[in-house]
């Protein structure tokens, strides 16, 4: 929380004697609240908030009958579809605390403040968590503001407080879509049961920016879509990681691309298809592929006579090799490569394999994506055509900024206003991935 929201907050407090025995907490004459729970560690956050910033009253402002308390009350009840159980509960007794409040007792005033910003707090803090399974490249780029006294300031210096606990509520557009189509479906339905599959991927997309510009790369429908604004302006098909080597959950930032890339031989690839094909063909084999054992992965690695390396214990798989392949009309990378920082080794990259775009199910790679049109995303994040300076290798250029992009999994489609569902390739809607690095 800045300086600046709480100074301004600060600026709202003014004296009176209600609003000051409004903001004053429960005190001994206040009646309890009908099926309150003991006292939270939320609430025990709520109180030191109150009692530290002074809090303006926020839901009972206007009355018992105030519209934000029952638009708190609204988005209590519907919380379980948020992956929130308790948010049914709460609404009982957010109701029971304004119903205690009608007449214009103070204390009771006092007591329904703090139960409704109690409620408010639990129910931010459980959408605000972390994607489970995900691996967050930098720290900022996890869910922010999920403090006690954050999220009161907050709400204390929104211009209109109905407004804010909306855009909080629904998250991101692609969230608030999801949400919200299975809610109608379940009222109409009458069953208020949230389908696991539902939280499942809410859970995946909680942490995409609600605005603002960002990669979205979906191995769910293996597609890629730019966003500027928080709204889609561009997609293209990618092909994403196997069922055996799924692309991971990824939030990080682009900040430059690569012309002319190596490709680095994966080690199964290594052992499976390269070392027995040199083995068949010979050393010819290599060359003409443009193929080099070096003896590490960085910038500064050594080439290694091939020819004095056992390809059987490649094949077998007793000997790991590190390959190199230069960059060209054969190479895996094709012309550009969009690397990101990620502990994974994952990055976006062309490919001269134009041919498997045309498949529907494009879980095809081993975990890095392909996109299909390189020269087209580099457009937009240099803003201008991506046109190489050179023709070595690995030709470094920076973006003019950052980018965020995140690597997510979603299989829950709105169709028609209904909820549908593609097949779960990866599994990850009956339990979440789980990445050394996450």
């Amino acid at each position: 929380m800045g300086d600046a929201i709480v100074k301004r907050v600060l600026k709202l407090i003014q004296a009176g004697a209600a609003l000051a025995a409004l903001s004053a907490g429960t005190s001994s004459a206040a009646q309890p609240v009908p099926n309150a729970s003991p006292m939270s560690s939320a609430a025990s956050s709520v109180a030191a908030a109150y009692d530290t910033y002074h809090i303006k009253p926020l839901w009972l402002r206007n009355g018992p009958g105030d519209p934000a308390a029952a638009q708190l009350v609204s988005i209590l009840r519907r919380a379980p579809f948020d992956g929130f159980a308790a948010g049914p509960q709460l609404a009982a007794q957010a109701q029971a605390a304004i119903a205690q409040a009608a007449g214009g007792d103070p204390a009771s005033l006092a007591t329904a403040e703090r139960t409704l910003s109690t409620a408010w707090v639990e129910y931010v803090q459980a959408i605000k968590q972390p994607t489970s399974g995900m691996i967050y490249a930098f720290p900022v780029l996890r869910p922010q503001g999920a403090r006690a006294d954050q999220i009161l300031l907050t709400a204390a210096a929104a211009p209109s407080l109905p407004q804010y606990l909306s855009n909080t509520s629904n998250v991101n557009p692609i969230y608030a879509q999801l949400r919200d189509a299975a809610w109608a479906n379940a009222q109409a339905m009458g069953d208020l049961t949230p389908d696991p599959r539902l939280l499942a991927n809410l859970d995946r997309v909680r942490s995409l920016p609600a605005n603002g510009r960002f990669l979205l790369v979906d191995s769910g429908s293996s597609m890629l879509t730019l966003y500027d604004g928080g709204r889609p302006i561009d997609s293209m098909k990618v092909i994403t990681g196997t069922k055996e080597l799924p692309t991971p959950l990824i939030a990080s930032m682009m900040y430059y691309i690569t012309y002319n890339p190596y490709w680095h031989a994966p080690d199964h690839l290594v052992r499976k298809t390269i070392a027995p094909t040199v083995l068949r063909q010979g050393m010819g084999y290599l060359k003409s592929r443009g193929y080099h054992v070096i003896d590490q992965w960085s910038e500064t690695a050594n080439v290694i006579d091939p020819t004095t390396v056992d390809w059987k214990a490649a094949a077998a798989g007793t000997l790991h090799l590190r390959i190199r392949q230069d960059p060209g009309p054969l190479n895996s990378m094709g012309i550009l490569k969009f690397p990101f920082p990620n502990p994974e080794d994952i990055y976006l990259h062309d490919t001269p394999s134009k041919a498997l775009f045309a498949k529907e199910q494009r879980n095809l790679s081993n975990g890095c994506v392909r996109v299909e049109d390189a020269r087209r995303l580099g457009r937009w994040l240099l803003g201008q055509d991506p046109t190489s300076p050179g023709s070595e290798a690995e030709i470094r250029v920076q973006a003019p900024r950052g980018v965020p992009i995140y690597l997510t999994y979603i299989t829950a489609q709105v169709r028609d206003g209904k909820l549908t569902y593609l097949p779960d390739l990866y599994g990850w809607d009956q339990s979440p991935p789980h990445f050394a690095s996450s």
